[in-house]
């Protein structure tokens, strides 16, 4: 099978962000018309990470919460372990889809997730990510560099929420944040992934090829 219909997955475990960030960078800036496309899964160190327009006013009181600077779209939001984090590093040209279909499939993979669960999500016309009743649940940022993404998506599983009332997520006012353990039982972080991928990959009509805990990038 070739690099065109492939995506190789890859768990990190948890991990920096800095250090991921910087992983990806350099995955981008060094791939070729031949490179398998890749999904990066991972849990951060606690961090808040500012989008490239990202406004300030939007980091309320981080604390002892690391705030880093990052090159994807949007503002501020934040990680931590529980969270899973997913990476699409995907040569969109040769997907043949544009930047509003590339969101579209990772919106529409997080509700299939959800939907698995019990869990009824569903995006928001003027605010990219997936919600339940209003309350975020998933959180999407991406850049795109000659014709190939990277950053992807987060998706809240089993953590801390209290560092997000020290932030405007993804600078909306007021907005509430849920986790998928509030909303339905059963719920674990490794089936969570494993059925994420899955829909992934079917959203953009890939087959994925898991290499297991690779530790690095």
């Amino acid at each position: 099978m070739g690099a065109a219909n492939q995506v190789l997955v890859r768990e990190l475990g948890l991990t920096d962000y800095a250090r991921v960030f910087s992983a990806m960078q350099t995955f981008t800036r060094d791939r070729d018309q031949d490179t398998a496309d890749e999904i990066w899964l991972t849990e951060h160190e606690r961090v808040y990470t500012q989008g490239q327009a990202g406004k300030a006013e939007h980091v309320l009181a981080p604390g002892d919460i690391p705030v880093v600077q990052s090159d994807r779209g949007g503002q501020v939001t934040y990680h931590g372990p529980g969270q899973i984090v997913g990476y699409l590093m995907f040569d969109v040209r040769r997907l043949g889809i544009n930047v509003r279909e590339l969101v579209t499939g990772i919106e529409n993979a997080v509700v299939s997730v959800l939907a698995s669960y019990g869990i009824r999500g569903e995006p928001r016309p003027d605010a990219p990510g997936v919600y339940v009743d209003g309350a975020k649940i998933a959180a999407l940022g991406l850049r795109v560099r000659r014709g190939c993404s990277y950053h992807g998506l987060s998706l809240n599983v089993d953590m801390d929420l209290e560092p997000f009332s020290r932030i405007n997520p993804c600078g909306l006012l007021g907005m509430e944040v849920t986790q998928m353990v509030d909303q339905a039982e059963g719920v674990t972080l490794r089936e969570v992934e494993n059925r994420l991928v899955d829909a992934l990959a079917d959203a953009y009509g890939l087959s994925a090829r898991r290499l297991g805990r690779t530790g690095s990038c």
